[in-house]
């Protein structure tokens, strides 16, 4: 006469991020399966279940041993226990960037950012070969002037033995500011004169911008009259200017 097998129910295994163990765990009750009426009460299961991967490494449906459990009662030995076999994922470890902040710039007419310091990985366990790699971009959501712009990373990647059991999430949080940038007026020459009491100046030229960029081109526009400051004689006189461009 062989012993009836038994069977453990009620228990699945559980999901879990990578921790570079091959520790894991179940959830639920577990129950004995296929004891026979006339023994209900004189067999029960005893023991605590020890849960574990066969590798530690990422992966879907990952098989899951357990041993630790076991019988009791006065007909425990007409029976035989195999442990249960249960499966779950073990998904990647996240890691971030860390040690960078954006640069604030001044309006070029473009989205392109920059940052300063010194990217590193953030969250990488022990032990673990991974390194952070790649061409990172960085740019503005728009060109426009603005204080405190979110800045959009993108490019960095993970390189080293381990790093298939990593996913990297792109720098978040940077921001900046873009500030306007400067433009003068050419184009024009005040002429000389004669003194003649007055503090009249005649200026000729077209008024330009200087400092557009981009391509970008406008036109000045305003009303703008120049006078001498006084009326004396002298060189390299200064005009004075009303109105506005």
């Amino acid at each position: 006469i062989t012993a009836v097998g038994l069977t453990i129910t009620g228990l699945t295994g559980a999901n879990k991020t990578y921790d570079r163990t091959t520790s894991a765990s179940a959830t639920g009750t577990a129950a004995l399966s296929g004891v026979l009426t006339a023994d209900n009460g004189n067999v029960t299961l005893t023991g605590s279940g020890t849960f574990s991967f066969a590798t530690a490494t990422i992966g879907n449906a990952k098989t899951i041993s357990c041993t630790g459990y076991s019988l009791s009662g006065t007909a425990s030995g007409n029976y035989s226990l195999t442990q249960p076999s249960l499966s779950g994922n073990i998904t990647t470890a996240a890691l971030t960037v860390s040690g960078i902040s954006g640069s604030n710039k001044t309006y070029d007419g473009t989205t392109t950012a920059s940052v300063s310091g010194t990217a590193a990985l953030s969250g990488v366990l022990s032990g673990d070969a991974v390194s952070l790699s790649g061409t990172p971009a960085f740019s503005f959501a728009s060109a426009s002037v603005g204080t405190a712009k979110p800045i959009t990373a993108s490019g960095y990647t993970l390189s080293g033995a381990d790093n298939g059991n990593y996913s990297l999430t792109q720098p978040a949080g940077l921001t900046a500011n873009i500030t306007a940038a400067s433009l003068t007026i050419t184009g024009l020459t005040a002429a000389d004169k004669y003194y003649d009491g007055n503090t009249s100046v005649s200026v000729s030229g077209t008024p330009a911008y200087s400092g557009l960029v981009n391509s970008e081109s406008y036109s000045v526009t305003g009303t703008v009259s120049w006078a001498f400051a006084d009326a004396n004689a002298g060189s390299n006189k200064t005009l004075t200017r009303t109105g506005t461009y």
